[in-house]
Order: C-alpha cells, then structure tokens, then sequence
C-alpha cells in the first residue's frame, strides 16, 4: 500500500518535473520599457543558451565582432557570455540564486550590452527562476521542550521553524509531526508569511507513567520533487510549576538607525507569570535557534528584556532583522514564554555615490556630429530612497551633456562641434550627486582625446613672397625657400611642395626653376639674365597627406638683379666698331669749339651700370682736340694750325658706371682739309632754347657735314621750311658735295631702328662703294626732347616724300641737321 502510493507520487512528481523544465528550455522573453527580459532557471549548465541576442536585438550577426559587442554585470561576477558567432547569449558559469538574491521574491542579474560603431547600449535583465535544490533544514537538531504535568490540553508550545533558501512554492510548506498520542501540531502562519510551527497537548501527561516524549518534527516544501527536513523534539515532562511567562505582545516592532552607536536602546519586551517566588521570576534570553549574526549585532539585558545595539548596523546589507526572545521562569520545572522581534534598520545617507563608465569610445573624430554618443555611464548608491537617487551633472563648458537614458543611466554626447586644433583632449569632471539629507556627491575624470581629421589646409607664411636673384646665379643654387604650416597632426600635417606649370616667355616655368617636395626650398635650373628677363613668377602648391587632401597656393615673385655684365656698345659712329676705325674730315679753318663728331654708345645693362662716360683715352695732339664727359662730343679745344698734322688719330674710351667697370674704344681718323666749308649755321644755342624752356633737355647737336651740290643747297631750305611750319627746332644743312647728288645711281633707303633707350632713324645712299652720305635721327633717352641728325641723300628720290614720313613717326623734338661726309 504504502509502495503504490510512493509510486503514484513519484509519477504525479515526474510529470511536473518535465513540464517545469520544458518551460525552462522553452525561455520566454519580452522587452519591458526599452529592457529585454530572459528568464532561465538557477543552475543551468555551463554553455546552456539564454537567448538569442541578435535576432531579439535585431542586430546583424556578421557585424558584432566588428562592433565589438561586449556585456557587463553589475553583480561583479560574469555569468553570461555572447557567442559572436551565433548572436547567442550562453552561460559561462554556475548560477545560485540563493547566492545572488537570498530570500528576495524576484531575482534580476541586470545586464548592460554594449556595442560600439556606433556606440549603443541595450539593457538586459535575466531573471533567475527558483529550482528546488535546497531542503528545509533546522537549525538545532534536537529541541528540549519542558512541559508541566499539570499543564492543560489545548497549551501550545512554539516550536523552531525550519530554514528553505529557496523561495516561493520551494520553500517550506508545511509540518509533519510523528505519531503519538498526546501531542498534535499546528502551524501559525506570520504575517511576513513564515510558518512557525506549535506543539499543542492534546491529552494530560503523567509524568510517571511516562517522563519523556520523544518526537519527530518533519518540514516539507512545496518543490518537485519534494524536499524535506527533520528535528529531533524531546518533550521533558515536569512536575510542579504549572504557570508559563506570557509575553504582553506576541510580535514588537522597532525601528533604529544604521548609525546607532553600540549600546543604544532598540525597545523592552515584558511578560508576566502568575505564579509566585521562584516561580514568577522571569528571565529574558535569545531563542535557541537565534542566528549568529543577530547575536553579533544585538543584545538583550536578562532581567529587564530591554534590547539594545551591540554591533554595527548596515541598511544596506540587511534592512530587517527578525528573531525570537524567550522568558523563561526559575521555577521547578522550568517554564518559558515566547516572543517575536521584528526591528528595521533605518537607511541614513552614507553612502557616497559610485560613478561607472560602462563605455568609453575614445578618441573622438573631431568632426563628429552633434548628439554622438562618446560614453555610457551610470551611477550606483546603495542607500535606499532618495539617498539612492543619483543625479549626474558635468560642466557646462565642456562640448558635451549628459541624456538620461534609464535609472541611474546616462549617455554622454557632444552638443557642440569639436575642433582637435583648439583642444587635443578634454578632461571632462562627472559629479554624482544623491538626494539625501545632507547631499553626498562624488566626482570622476575621464580623458577624451580628439581624433584628427583633415580640415585645414596648409597655410603659407606670406600670402606672396618676393625674391631678388642676381642675374648668372649659378645654376643649382637655391634662390629661396618657402614654408607652409598645418595645424592638423599626423599624415594630415605632412605638406609637400610643388611647383604648378606656368609660362615664363612661352616657356614652362619648370625649364628655370624646381621645388624640393619635402621643405620647400626653391632652386634654379640655369643662370638668368636681365637683359632677357627681368621678372617671372612662380606659383607654389602646398599640399598635406589628408584624405582628402587639401592645398593652397602662393606665388613667388623673382626679380632678376642687373649686373654690370656689358660693355658699352658704339652705334655711331655706325661703322665703327669695337677698337675699329672711322675716318672723319674737318676744314684747316676750324676754330676752337667746333664740332668734328659726336660719339654715341648704348649699355645693354640697367641703372648705374648703363651710365656712360667718354674720355678721349689717346690723340695724335691732344691740345687740339676734347671729349665731352657725358654726350661723346668731339670738339676742337683751339683753331687749327698750319703746324697740325693732316691726320689726326683718336682713341675714345667708353666706360659704364657698374662694378667692375666694363669699357670699349673707338679710334677715329681725322683729316684736316683746305677748302671745306664751315658750317652754315651753328644752332647749338638756338637748340639749347627748348632745354632752358624746361631745365632738364640735353640736345644733342651732330654738325653736318657741308654740301657741295645745289641740290643739298635745296634740301636745306625744305628742311627749313618744314622746321618752321612744325615749330619743333632749328634746322641746319650744310652742302657738302654737289656732285654727289646728281648720281643718278644712288637709291634713297630710310630705316627706323630701336635699339634699347636709344631710337635712331637712318637714310642712306645705295651706292656702297662711293662716299655715302646718310640722314641719322638719335633720340636720347637723358632728354625730354629727341636728337635727329639727317646726313645728306645720296639720291634723286623727292625729299619731300622722306620728310614727311619722318615727320610723322617722330614725336615732337628739336631737329638738327648737319652734313658728314665718310
């Protein structure tokens, strides 16, 4: 009988079994204000799975190692892994809920899935669900009860309760006692719902008949399967004494601070006996099955039952405390009464709040947008209430705030644009305060560093740089450096330097110059020359290591230096070239000033190094003749003698005003002839006019050599006519040779040439092998007027026509004439 009905249990057990674990490996989940929510069972196995976080999440599997998907715990040790593989969550160790949660009714392990790229936070709770493994056990096996023989039926005897850290349905049920015939057993169920199991008397007891009672008190819970316990109850009959204390209060509550001092007075518990003497005195004692931690913190005084601190109360490692008192009499046998105590531990405000970065994504592009997320942060208090309630707060000066996200929960994010060339970094202080009375607050510093990005382009020291380079630089030598600077760091900083194409005279400007790409240094490819290129411009890239890279541009202007590298060059007299010969013929009757010929040469070079001056450097009689410093006038110093030589040999030196000096000569041959005609007109004085008009005119005269021919005679008075009705100048012709004009073979030639500061205009004969006579027009750049020396024609050509082209290519100037015969 007794096996069939085990047999129906244990499969009214087993059916239970395997629904309850069915449900278990069934999980369910549900999200709950933004929170996932798994509940398994305690002690799963180690690689049991909880759920699947990538699919509940909505989270691509492929990605999560990328996004480098964590979970932390706040219960200090890591239960729960994510196998990154599948997205599941898989337990990675053994899981008590007795050790976690005790004898809480709901046990959460709240866990905080952190993913990065971008950075988002997901909570999770798991909720341990209780499993039988734990049977109700006592505390003392063995409970001496002492029971006067004269004790009525009905008198109940609080016994021990037994002790299940499991909780719910798997927790302590109900009470069994062994078969006898005098006692039964009842159970009060408390208020905080415990089972607190009462032997009652059910028959009188003979003390002589039978002095002892030995029973067996049974706890069972409600689990499946079944769990169970035992105590040894031993029932001493006594005689005598037939009164019991009896407490005035079943249950005294009291309420004390966590800071009480050791010694302060909780509260005073007081029964009564109505027995006398011996028998009436009470004693107040702890119950036997009192816990070591309750004796650790509290004490009782045995004659006045006043309960007082012992030791140092913690709200936040038990906020209640429940025992039982027991008052015993000294009577013969021993009577007790019983009472519970039930004291709560008032939460005071001592705890400082703990700031917890859960994740920290640094450094941060400094061209992050506003709102992304740089940390996640929360903050714990284990005070309870407002002293619990934390709030976090950092400085406003800071490009970042803090949203609340859930409770105690915070994300850190930008609110303002971040610029990593004003800060590499920012030490942003997070101060935690609670609500309690007085405030508690805490502080932490977390580094933020700024990643770099390319958004600043080199910027040049001079928006334009000037360079002066002396004209044959030699090749090869660095004519200047430039310099850029970026204040981006790292590849976003290195600048190279680059020369972009441009044309200098049709040419690219990389034929004359290169650029070192590392420092920006600027060298020459060839000597330059002034007197071919004065100026040129050079466009300069700089440009960073970016992505994208970015640049800008300057440009460096190069002016060539003049050096006094020519030497004068001779343009008239035109036949005569470096040291070469030019014959000149001047009358025996020539008196002192008289103009035999004007030497003119050009300098290619520029400023001081293009001044000339004349010297006459050698002559055959050198009191005879003198040479104008500054216009190459030869000049006669006195009248010519019968005593002077007919051929009169000059060397003029030309000479610049550079350094060192450059100088070239000119010989001229002078012969002294009889019958020459003097010059008709001397205009020098009529031509040095215009210059006193405004002081700063050089006229420079050239004398004609005379005509002999009628037809010179008529050129002259053209020439005359035409200077008067320009009102330009004096004109001055001088006949030299009447003959020559009337060659017919002779072709009249005009030509205008430019050559430097010097403009010059030419008519010359055709004939080359007779003496030639030609028209010179010299404009000098040192007067604000031009010079123009017309040598006779040689040709039958109508002079009017040749005059007129002249007169209206020229500009307004002073005109002189002379004759020169070659």
């Amino acid at each position: 009988m007794e096996f069939a009905n085990r047999g129906i249990m244990w499969n009214r057990l087993t059916t239970w079994q395997v629904f309850l674990w069915w449900h278990y490996f069934f999980l369910l989940w549900s999200t709950i204000d933004g929170q996932t929510r798994y509940s398994i069972p305690e002690e799963l196995k180690q690689g049991a799975v909880v759920g699947n976080i990538g699919k509940d999440l909505s989270l691509v599997v492929s990605e999560m190692y990328r996004r480098k998907l964590r979970i932390t715990s706040e219960a200090g040790k890591q239960y729960f892994n994510i196998d990154l593989r599948k997205g599941e969550l898989v337990v990675t160790d053994r899981i008590d809920r007795e050790e976690l949660c005790g004898q809480k009714p709901a046990c959460l392990l709240p866990l905080e899935l952190v993913i990065d790229n971008p950075l988002q936070l997901h909570r999770i709770e798991i909720e341990i669900q209780d499993t039988n493994d734990n049977s109700p056990s006592f505390v003392t096996k063995e409970k001496v009860v002492k029971i006067a023989e004269l004790v009525n039926p009905g008198t109940r005897f609080p016994l021990e309760s037994a002790q299940d850290p499991d909780i719910g349905i798997n927790s302590v049920r109900s009470y069994l006692i062994s078969k006898n015939e005098h006692f039964k057993l009842t159970v009060k169920n408390h208020k905080d719902g415990r089972k607190i199991p009462e032997l009652v008397l059910d028959k009188p007891l003979d003390r002589e008949k039978l002095p002892v009672h030995n029973l067996i008190l049974t706890a069972v819970d409600g689990g499946d399967p079944v769990r169970s316990g035992t105590s040894d109850i031993k029932v001493v009959v006594l005689d005598n004494n037939d009164n019991a204390p009896q407490f005035e209060r079943q249950v005294y509550e009291a309420n004390v601070s966590e800071k009480a001092a050791p010694g302060t007075k909780i509260l005073q518990v007081k029964a009564t006996d109505a027995d006398e003497g011996l028998n009436g005195e009470i004693e107040y004692v702890f119950a036997e099955q009192t816990a070591d931690v309750i004796l650790s913190l509290f004490d009782i005084e045995p004659s006045t039952g006043t309960v007082f601190v012992k030791g140092i109360l913690d709200h936040e490692t038990n906020s209640i405390h429940r025992f039982d008192i027991t008052a015993k009499d000294k009577g013969n046998p021993e009577m007790d009464g019983h009472c519970s105590i039930e004291i709560r531990v008032v939460d005071i405000n001592d705890n400082i709040p703990e700031i917890i970065v859960t994740s920290l994504s640094t450094p941060v592009p400094e061209d992050s947008a506003l709102g992304t997320v740089i940390a996640l942060i929360s903050a714990k208090d284990p005070d309870s209430g407002d002293n619990g309630r934390v709030t976090l707060t950092i400085s406003p000066k800071f490009p970042f705030k803090l949203n609340p996200s859930m409770s105690n929960h915070y994300s850190l994010v930008t609110n303002m644009l971040l610029d990593r060339e004003r800060n590499v970094n920012y030490s942003v202080k997070i101060s935690a305060t609670d609500s309690g009375k007085p405030q508690l607050t805490s502080e932490k510093t977390i580094v933020i560093e700024l990643l770099d990005v390319n958004d600043n382009p080199p910027v040049f020291s001079q928006a334009s740089f000037v360079v002066y380079v002396k004209e044959n630089h030699a090749p090869g030598k660095i004519i200047c450096s430039v310099t850029a600077t970026d204040p981006d760091a790292g590849e976003n900083a290195k600048i190279s330097y680059s020369i972009l194409d441009s044309k200098v005279q049709d040419v690219s400007v990389s034929s004359y110059v290169y650029i070192n790409s590392d420092n920006g240094s600027i060298y020459s490819m060839h000597s330059f020359d002034y007197e071919k290129l004065k100026v040129f411009q050079i466009q300069v890239q700089a440009k960073d290591q970016g992505s994208p890279s970015l640049s800008s541009n300057t440009t460096v202007h190069v002016f060539i230096l003049d050096q006094n590298d020519n030497a004068p060059a001779v343009i008239y007299p035109s036949s005569a070239a470096l040291g070469s010969l030019s014959h000149q013929r001047m009358p025996r009757s020539a008196k002192a000033g008289h103009l035999v010929t004007k030497v003119t040469a050009v300098d290619a070079d520029s400023g001081h190094n293009a001044w000339i001056s004349y010297r006459l450097a050698e002559a055959t009689d050198a009191s005879l003749f003198a040479v104008n410093l500054y216009t190459g006038e030869v000049r006669t110093k006195r009248a010519v003698s019968e005593q002077d030589d007919s051929s009169q040999r000059l060397i003029i030196e030309i000479k610049d005003d550079g350094e060192p000096v450059q100088s070239s000569t000119v010989t001229v041959s002078i012969l002294l002839e009889d019958g020459l005609h003097e010059p008709i007109l001397d205009l020098r004085h009529k031509v040095s006019e215009p210059s006193k008009k405004t002081g700063r005119i050089t006229l420079y005269l050239i004398l004609s050599l005379a005509s002999v021919s009628v037809l010179s005679l008529v050129t002259f008075l053209i020439l005359a006519v035409k200077c008067i009705r320009n009102s330009r100048s004096s004109c001055c012709v001088r006949r030299s040779d009447c003959d020559d004009y009337k060659n017919p073979n002779r072709n009249l030639q005009i030509q205008l040439n430019t050559d430097g500061p010097i403009k010059y205009v030419e008519v010359l004969g055709g004939d080359m092998l007779s003496q030639s006579q030609s028209f010179r027009s010299c404009m000098s750049p040192m007067s604000e007027y031009s010079d123009l020396t017309l040598i006779k024609p040689s040709s039958t050509t109508d002079f009017k026509e040749v005059i007129s082209v002249l007169d209206a290519s020229l500009p307004d100037s002073t005109w002189t004439f002379e004759s020169q015969q070659r």
